[in-house]
């Protein structure tokens, strides 16, 4: 069982695939890959896209069918990619909340941060949002630069209860030498709690999950690759789990496998 909790599977609602022909291709591409459940986690609040959770719910009951119709075995659970801004924990506490955790466990939140900054509210909301019982899994975090030149924020954030997912395709290189250096740092340092795609196409953004699992393996051992594959697990059941004691990453580290 292969389970991938971010990508945009879903066709027509963000900016992944325009039509239900090109889901459909990306779900016998997963299927290809090994994978067998994915949470479909759309964007929400990320100034181009407000999805909401009643029609993400419908469409992936309407995607099952349309799955199991054509014998693609692959089950689409539904989920959204949270952009960060203040009202968040209060948002998901709303009776008839827009918002929608991971498969809908009520339990583990995929939050966005930007790209560029790392807002200085991000740890009080985060606080927020354990303060009522979530969980907040940090997507793609090797993707803000500010994060990448103060890796002691990560620590700090993991010491608060948060979690971290990388891309898979930034452990393949797909984002530069840069981001690739830093994922391995993390994973090195146990920075990492679960691997996901992030795919959003056919072609640059693909599910790479498998290939990505065998270049950590590779690089470290079938230890972490089995860690990340439970973990998704843990995350898509809502599960409680244990996670590696990270370490304090110094900056400039000269890591395994890249010289």
């Amino acid at each position: 069982m292969i389970v991938d909790i971010h990508n945009h599977i879903l066709h027509g609602v963000d900016d992944g695939p325009e039509t239900l022909e090109e889901s459909i291709l990306m779900a016998e591409q997963a299927v290809d890959a090994g994978i067998t459940h994915v949470i479909a986690t759309p964007h929400r609040e990320n100034g181009l896209h407000l999805n909401r959770a009643k029609p993400i719910i419908h469409q992936v009951m309407e995607f099952n069918r349309e799955l199991q119709f054509r014998s693609i075995p692959l089950t689409v659970l539904p989920g959204m990619e949270i952009h960060l801004y203040g009202e968040v924990a209060e948002d998901l506490q709303k009776i008839d909340s827009v918002l929608l955790t991971l498969n809908e466990t009520n339990k583990y939140v995929l939050i966005e941060l930007p790209d560029s900054h790392y807002p200085s509210y991000t740890e009080l909301i985060l606080y927020k949002l354990q303060l009522v019982g979530y969980v907040p899994v940090i997507a793609h975090v090797e993707r803000n630069e500010e994060l990448r030149k103060k890796p002691e924020l990560l620590y700090s954030l993991f010491q608060k209860g948060a979690l971290f997912q990388v891309n898979a395709g930034s452990i393949l290189g797909k984002f530069g030498k840069t981001i690739q250096k830093f994922v391995y740092e993390l994973i090195k340092y146990n920075h990492v709690h679960v691997v996901a795609s992030d795919a959003h196409n056919l072609r640059s953004r693909n599910f790479t999950l498998a290939e990505s699992y065998k270049a950590i393996q590779h690089e470290f051992s079938a230890m972490y690759t089995n860690y990340f594959r439970a973990n998704a697990i843990y995350i898509a059941n809502g599960m409680d789990f244990s996670s590696f004691q990270p370490e304090k990453m110094r900056r400039k580290q000269r890591l395994i496998g890249f010289r």
